[in-house]
Order: structure tokens, then sequence, then C-alpha cells
């Protein structure tokens, strides 16, 4: 699995996520108690986070499944990025872009790569976070691109122009222990305990222990910078959870981020390389 984040603030947009992927054994249908994938070993040199259009302040943090078929997620990213710079993608313009048409975009080319598997073959799931600026707005924006077992949902805007806060998808229990206040499980614990017949009791007392213990910790006026840093620290803080918590460690290894601003674009402030960058030293930004 992994852990992906995008935090928003009116200084722009941070996109961060660790390096782990995970080889599973899929269930193959012949073994009554093989009901789920079973993780078998994990890699920790995935890339999630890519600039989705080459010059331009846009940009993506993927989890979930880290291949569609043969093909990893951090490949197609960059085949729908060099077929949209190529303008082989209709109802797209650098000169008048907005990131829902750019999310639109990526789902739908995804979605084309899954149509394209055989009928047997393991349907993904997998969440993407887009995040970047629409020509000519002042502010940024975040979609989620969610797909579920090959089945695409309407890219969703995380939120309104002028609100910022975080997102995060992927194996977020340590996250969600400390931001929201209460770990994934909570609801369904709850649910077992209150009587069938009071179905919005559950409801009512989720959006009282979200109000109370939620902890504030984003901003509007957080410089980038502050932005960058408590990116990093939950990442971080995800890895040292799974590490110390039975099982592999399905989150871990280098930390990447990558911010978005209006003037500066997009920028990567903390990457891994599998090459020496002593022979390399193009624009690393662009990659």
């Amino acid at each position: 699995m992994s852990i992906a984040i995008l935090i928003g603030v009116h200084d722009g947009i941070v996109l961060a996520a660790d390096s782990a992927s995970t080889l599973t054994l899929l269930p193959s249908g012949n073994l009554p108690d093989q009901q789920s994938p079973v993780p078998l070993m994990v890699y920790n040199n995935a890339n999630k986070i890519a600039n989705l259009l080459k010059g331009e302040p846009v940009g993506c943090v993927a989890y979930g499944s880290g291949s569609i078929g043969n093909a990893s997620i951090s490949t197609l990213l960059k085949d729908f990025r060099l077929k949209i710079s190529a303008g082989q993608e209709p109802g797209f313009s650098f000169d008048g872009y907005s990131m829902q048409v750019v999310a639109e975009l990526l789902t739908q080319f995804l979605v084309a790569h899954i149509d394209q598997l055989p009928p047997n073959a393991p349907k993904p799931s997998l969440g993407i976070l887009v995040g970047g600026y629409s020509k000519g707005r002042s502010l940024g924006e975040g979609w989620m691109v969610q797909i579920e077992n090959g089945s695409a949902r309407t890219p969703q805007l995380l939120r309104k122009e002028h609100e910022v806060g975080i997102t995060w998808g992927g194996e977020a229990e340590a996250i969600s222990r400390l931001v929201v206040g209460f770990g994934q499980p909570l609801p369904a614990i709850l649910s077992s305990v209150v009587a069938a017949q009071q179905p919005d009791t559950v409801a009512r007392l989720m959006e009282m222990v979200k109000v109370n213990l939620q902890a504030p910790i984003v901003f509007s006026p957080m410089p980038i910078q502050d932005a960058i840093d408590l990116a990093e620290f939950l990442v971080h803080t995800a890895i040292m959870y799974s590490r110390f918590t039975p099982g592999l460690q399905t989150v871990g290894g280098p930390i990447e981020i990558a911010a978005i601003t209006k003037h500066e674009g997009f920028k990567w402030i903390q990457r891994k390389h599998y090459y020496n960058s002593e022979f390399n030293r193009g624009d690393a930004n662009e990659n």
C-alpha cells in the first residue's frame, strides 16, 4: 500500500508520499479461504508523485494499486503527460484548461487502459490526488480521482476555492488518529453497540467526535514551507506507525515531496533518483 497526502493552503499545494510498493498474491478463486490479496514483499522505491503538465503548475500523487496490468502507475502518468502535451487529448488546451478537465481526462485515460485488460485479469483499485492551478486562477485546487475494482467514479473537488486543508489516501490509520482524533475502525465499533433501530445515532456521534477531536493544524495564511514541513511530518508518522505495527511494513522508503505554486509552478522539494545527478543535469522539475 502507501500513503499519499495533498495539503492546500493559499500559498500553494504540497504533494507528499512514501515510496513503498507491496507485491501481493492475488486470489485465485480456487481456494475458499483465499478471499483477499496476500502481501508477499515490499519494495521501497516506487514513484508516486508526477508533474502532469510540463511547464504548468499541475501535479498529482497516487496511492493504492501500483499498476494497471503490466504498466506501472508512474509510467502511465508520464504517458498521460506525453499525450496531453502533444495535443492528443480532445477538449484540452494549454491556453485555457481547468483542473476539473485535467482530472476528467486523467480518469478517462486510466479507464481506457483498464478496458484493455483481459477479462480475467485483476481490476485495480487506486486513488490519485490531483493538485494545481486552473489557467488564470489565483488559488489552487485539489481533485480526487478514484477507481474501485476497475470502475471509475466521477472526479471530486476536494474543497471550495477559498478553503484549505489536508487530504490523504492509502494506509492512513496513523494520520487519522493524529489529525481527526480517532482511528478508522471507530464508526464500525460504534455501529456494533448501537441498536439497529437507531441508524442516525452513529452519524450524530461521529459528527460530535469530529468537531471535538479534530486537530486544527492547517490555516489559510500558512506559508508553503510550513505546509511542506507538515506534509513530511505526516508521511514520516505513517511510516513509523507501519514500522512498529505487526506485519510487513507497507508504508516506508524515502519520502518524496513536491510543491505547486502559481508563479514557481511544479517544483520537487525532496525526491529520490535511481541515476547519478552528476550525469543527468537536465531540469529535474520536469520529470
